[in-house]
């Protein structure tokens, strides 16, 4: 969305996903107010162009709700992770995370076919049901262990295939690091997975709250090293995690996977069903939108 122009020179941007009648938990809105970041001068072509490779053009926001994430997440997230990771033995946590990305096959199997890869739409396909009989409804990922890795794919990157530009770079809280076309993305997945429009009732309800639950619970614990590794090495967090979640979509786009899958939340090898990409291969696509858009 186009921000607005106020007369006190400042920029407002208001995002606002509200996909009609979902019943499973799900973001309403998202309010991003903030003064735009001013360009360099243009007699400096090297700091315009960091400017531009960045892509960051609402930076004094974005560090803003970068430090409340780090709030949120040094002092509720995070402990609720390292206690869920101390009381539950790694069969357990393997269990849930095979059942969480199993529960989103159906929305990899969508974008599968929505890029015309039906090649990996086969596999998305198979392994969904050889792990919802063979693997105990999910918990065991029976597929893997036969050497048929599982992959990700979501609607952003689909977007992506489609020629749709990246936008500018977002960091929201909980969320993290977005783009508006990954947003969006997160928006139609929810809208195309079929458990968002199955039965009603107390019971249904519970069970997507405590699917959204576990799915951020697992994706934090997956990423308690990774975090605490760019927080004790990095001089600059905030533009640390930029640049690997960048990188880390761009490779995802072209079916590859990177070292930076696995520094970014709100991905990581869990429920979300990213970070597991299978290595390279015939089906890595060479595609000229998966390059960071500027």
């Amino acid at each position: 969305m186009v921000p607005k122009r106020r007369r006190d020179g400042y920029c407002a941007v208001m995002f606002r996903f509200r996909p009609a009648t979902l019943r499973a938990p799900v973001l309403a809105l998202v309010l991003l107010a903030a003064a735009c970041a001013t360009p360099p001068p243009a007699d400096d072509p090297e700091a315009v162009a960091e400017f531009r490779e960045t892509n960051d053009p609402f930076e004094p926001a974005n560090r803003a709700m970068f430090e409340i994430h780090e709030i949120a997440d040094r002092f509720v997230l995070q402990p609720i992770a390292e206690a869920y990771r101390d009381l539950l033995p790694q069969p357990v946590r393997d269990g849930i995370r095979n059942t969480l990305g199993n529960l989103r096959a159906p929305v990899i199997l969508a974008n599968d076919l929505l890029q015309g890869n039906i090649t990996r739409a086969r596999i998305t396909l198979g392994r969904f049901m050889v792990n919802s009989t063979l693997g105990l409804a999910g918990m065991l990922d029976v597929s893997r262990d036969w050497g048929v890795p599982g992959h990700s794919e979501d609607f952003g990157q689909t977007l992506a295939v489609w020629g749709v530009g990246e936008g500018f770079y977002m960091f929201l809280p909980l969320l993290g690091p977005s783009s508006p076309r990954d947003l969006l993305g997160q928006g139609v997945d929810i809208a195309m997975n079929p458990l968002t429009w199955l039965g009603q009732g107390a019971a249904v309800d519970a069970a997507g709250w405590v699917r959204l639950g576990l799915t951020v619970v697992d994706t934090r614990e997956a990423l308690i090293e990774p975090i605490e590794q760019v927080r004790a090495t990095s001089l600059d967090p905030y533009s640390t995690l930029r640049s690997a979640y960048r990188q880390r979509r761009a490779f995802e786009i072209r079916n590859r996977e990177t070292p930076a899958a696995r520094v970014v939340a709100p991905a990581g090898v869990t429920g979300f069903g990213q970070g597991v990409t299978a290595p390279a291969g015939p089906d890595a696509r060479p595609n000229p939108a998966a390059a960071p858009s500027r």
